[in-house]
């Protein structure tokens, strides 16, 4: 017998016609005082919320699991699903349930997904909340950044790792892609993405061009300064595509688009950004630098230091610019300290101006915009009477927005609540129709209390009493006594035993006031707060400007503070090409140290003439790796604008930083630790420059040792004989490597000092000159808590490798290297080497294609073969 269909009420009829269109949204329906979810949506919300899931209509045929809460607490439950990665779907009443006999009308007013936010507890105030789009076209990869709540629209193009080093730092909360390129951008990008997957014809350039025009009213992209970009345009529209398809329709903050401009920063692929931990850390509870370094107040701040932590500087102007007016604050502690005291008051503008935009302000955070920007005021004042330039300029660059404040200042009440319907969030003295409302509301006692004194003097009747009733509302009740003196004009309207009760016209006038007054109230208030915020409308650009200097300057202030608390120096910036730091430090792991012991600082000097590569040797644990990682994060804060962790530095501008350092395994994505090792030295060796920091540590301990060694030999001679001479930090074990500085002039021997004690080794953690001799593995063994008998064993067989073949025989070898380093296999006495030599020689590779290429290989290969066979 056929299974009976589902009955479906009128309530779930509409419930699923709207479901329907939003089949991959959880979707809130909105029933009376709730906010219900139903089916496979309760189960999943019940999961995540930790609520009740019972069942609707138990037992009967349209049966159906029902989970919900009181629409009041949506902004408790509601970042709960966002952050479980889920797209909510707010289904809201869109009438008035008495307003109606039939089912009340229903519709989606919103849906929010991880990348479009504005709920402040679902942001972090010092992080931007971006959505992405990625669009793969044939040669190239476009790449959009849009932060709703802020309005910062960038975007860019470039091949799979410059997108992929981008999407690492911009970090998205959701990554918008074509569904056919799912599992392009899966094997290009990963898993670790949120990603939605939207149909292909969005991704059309035609629709990007006309959505970006109509968005900002142009005719062309041209003032953007983006016309160039096809790639990033199209990913650029598919992002504004997806706003409309989420009910953001007021998106006026979104006011410009720029590009990300690659040659004015400092390039780090994704596996140095997250080899110096720079914002992120494998470890739990471990201390990245962006935790050392963040001493900015304002969530404007927090967000630009990132921004600059991602995007270090090229330009020695621009650096200089930032450190002088970094050298202004350490040197002005007054002035410092009165910025820095000013900015604490203000606060995240960025975001409070997006919500006026988007009409989802509220009177209380229109109160909060208006002392936020009254504190700028004394800043404006502070900054243009300075004696650093660039602060004049950034003080003449911030709005006062007088009016602005003096209109907020009229229109809301001081103490403004959260929500407009709870009143009292407009001024009184603003508007006289309110203020008439208001005294009538709170007043009505007093004014039917003089009513009654006034008709009981009029008429003479000392007994008269108003009262109200649910029948006819207010009344005056007159004792039988005194009916006779009862006024002409007064109205009868019931006759108790002992009295009788009238209205009058005045009673009934004030009656229909004083029961509106409330309602007319509420009205009045939404409809003169709607007004103000649409008239805020035209100081948004105005305010995103303060937003974005007051960002800058709590940053530099913040550098400041970071370098008197911690003793940093003025770095020097030059055109030149030579690092030469005196003392530096590691800003962590200086941090780290337990109290009252001294960091052991460190001399770094490299150029392209003399010192170009240093081989660092040194046991396990003897602080290697820190010396690289402190090099490289020197030069970066260096190039932010920020003091730096030394004794004084001199940094000739450094344009790519390119760190190898440690083994970060990439099991999970189904490649060795060798596979990866090898994947990011190869990125290295591709996209190195003249201005180029390379930092390689332990290059090749993947694979066997004789594997390994020739890996690193090869790599620090094709670094050594490249002609961009990039400056190169090569830390190793294997002690072999030493040998290169007698064949490779600008490779230099220097190890990290140890001190032998009879049956112990101590770290000194100084870098000195030459190399060293041996690891002492067993020792670091022995302080990791191996068992005796483990070391004993070891100690015995380390002794028997020493004596035998191995390190000596592994030495000769190496330096037979040299030898034969010149030596050409054309120059052995063989005629088919000849044939090959003058085949090769006589081909033009200009004009080679690919598959004749493969086909010149393969006749080499037949020749070889030949000759073999013979």
């Amino acid at each position: 017998m056929a299974k009976k269909a589902k009955k479906e009420t009128p309530l779930m009829k509409q419930y699923n016609a709207i479901k329907a269109k939003y089949p991959d949204a959880l979707l809130l329906f909105r029933v009376g005082d709730f906010y219900e979810t139903f089916g496979s949506d309760a189960v999943k919300a019940a999961q995540i919320l930790d609520i009740i899931c019972t069942k609707r209509g138990a037992g009967s045929q349209s049966e159906t699991e029902l989970a919900g809460f009181p629409h009041h607490s949506l902004n408790t439950y509601l970042p709960k699903l966002v952050r479980a990665g889920e797209r909510v779907a707010i289904c809201d009443q869109l009438e008035d349930p008495k307003q109606t006999k039939k089912i009340v009308k229903r519709g989606v007013t919103e849906l929010v997904t991880p990348g479009v936010a504005f709920n402040d507890d679902i942001l972090h105030s010092k992080s931007n909340n971006f959505l992405a789009a990625v669009y793969f076209d044939k040669q190239r990869i476009g790449v959009s950044f849009l932060d709703i709540s802020t309005g910062e629209f960038l975007t860019s193009q470039g091949n799979s790792e410059y997108i992929d080093k981008l999407l690492q730092n911009f970090n998205p909360s959701e990554v918008l892609v074509s569904k056919k390129c799912k599992s392009d951008f899966q094997e290009t990008f990963g898993n670790d993405f949120h990603t939605f997957f939207l149909e292909d014809w969005v991704f059309q350039a035609d629709y990007a061009y006309e959505t970006l025009n109509k968005h900002f009213n142009t005719k062309s992209l041209k003032g953007f300064g983006i016309e160039d970009l096809y790639e990033g345009i199209i990913a650029s529209g598919v992002v504004l595509h997806y706003l409309s398809e989420t009910r953001h329709s007021k998106l006026e903050h979104i006011s410009t688009i720029s590009r990300i401009a690659t040659d004015d920063y400092v390039w780090m692929d994704k596996f140095t950004i997250r080899n110096l931990e720079l914002y992120h850390s494998t470890n739990t509870n471990a201390i990245t630098l962006i935790n050392v370094i963040d001493k900015t107040i304002s969530a404007m701040g927090g967000r630009t230091l990132k921004r600059w932590l991602a995007l270090p500087l090229k330009s020695a102007t621009k650096i200089k610019q930032r450190h002088e007016v970094v050298n202004f604050f350490v040197k002005n502690d007054a002035i410092l300290q009165k910025v820095q005291g000013h900015v604490k008051h203000i606060g995240d503008i960025e975001r409070l101006i997006s919500k006026v935009a988007t009409a989802k302000v509220s009177p209380r955070e229109v109160v909060q915009l208006k002392n936020s920007l009254e504190a700028i005021a004394p800043i404006k004042s502070i900054s243009e009477h300075c004696e650093n330039e660039s602060l004049q300029v950034l003080g003449q660059n911030l709005n006062a927005c007088e009016l602005l404040r003096t209109r907020i200042k009229e229109t809301l009440n001081e103490e403004a609540p959260v929500n407009i319907l709870k009143g009292k969030a407009i001024a009184e003295g603003f508007s006289e129709e309110l203020d008439e409302l208001r005294a009538l509301s709170t007043s009505g006692k007093d004014y039917l209390d003089q009513m009654l004194e006034r008709e009981s003097q009029r008429t003479g009747i000392t007994s008269l009493k108003i009262a109200s009733n649910n029948v006819f509302g207010y009344y005056i009740e007159v004792r039988n006594t005194h009916k006779d003196k009862v006024p002409q004009e007064w109205i009868r309207k019931q006759t108790l035993v002992s009295a009788e009760r009238y209205i009058t016209e005045e009673l009934k006038e004030y009656e229909a006031k004083i029961l509106g007054a409330e309602e007319r109230i509420t009205i009045l208030e939404q409809r003169l707060f709607a007004e103000l915020v649409e008239w805020m409308h035209q100081f948004i650009k105005e305010v995103q400007q303060n937003a974005q200097l007051i960002g800058q300057l709590d940053c530099l202030s913040g550098f400041a503070t970071l370098a008197k608390s911690n003793d940093y120096v003025y770095p020097i910036i030059n055109d030149g090409f030579d690092l030469d730091i005196r003392n530096g430090r590691h800003p962590v792991i200086e941090k780290q140290l337990p109290l009252g012991e001294p960091y052991i600082a460190n001399d770094l000097f490299l150029d392209r003439e003399n010192q170009q590569i240093i081989m660092i040797t040194g046991p396990n644990m003897s602080g290697k790796s820190a010396i690289l990682r402190q090099t490289a994060l020197v030069v970066l804060l260096a190039q932010i604008g920020s003091f730096v962790p030394a004794e004084a530095a001199t940094i000739g501008l450094v344009d790519k930083i390119f760190t190898r350092v440690g083994a970060s395994d990439n099991i999970s994505m189904g490649e060795s630790t060798f596979m990866v090792e090898m994947n990011e030295t190869a990125s290295i060796l591709n996209n190195i420059s003249e201005r180029s920091l390379v930092l390689l540590d332990e290059i090749g301990r993947g694979t066997s040792t004789y594997d390994g060694i020739s890996i690193a030999w090869a790599i620090s001679e094709y670094l050594h004989e490249h002609p961009a001479k990039p400056k190169t930090l090569f830390a190793t074990h294997y002690h072999e490597l030493n040998e290169m500085t007698e064949t490779f002039e600008r490779i230099k021997n220097f190890n990290v000092a140890v001190k032998e004690l009879k049956d112990n080794v101590l770290f000194l953690r100084k870098l000195v000159e030459g190399g060293s001799e041996h690891s002492f593995g067993i020792h670091v063994a022995k302080m990791a808590g191996m068992p005796q008998q483990v070391l004993h064993r070891a100690n015995k067989i380390l002794s028997k490798l020493e004596k035998s073949h191995s390190s000596e025989e592994l030495t000769d070898k190496v330096r037979s290297l040299k030898d034969d380093m010149q030596l050409s296999f054309f120059n052995l006495d063989d005629p088919l080497l000849e044939d090959i030599k003058d085949e090769i020689l006589h081909t033009d590779i200009d004009t080679l294609t690919p598959v004749e290429a493969l086909m010149k290989l393969n006749e080499i290969k037949r020749m070889l073969v030949k000759k073999k066979q013979a």
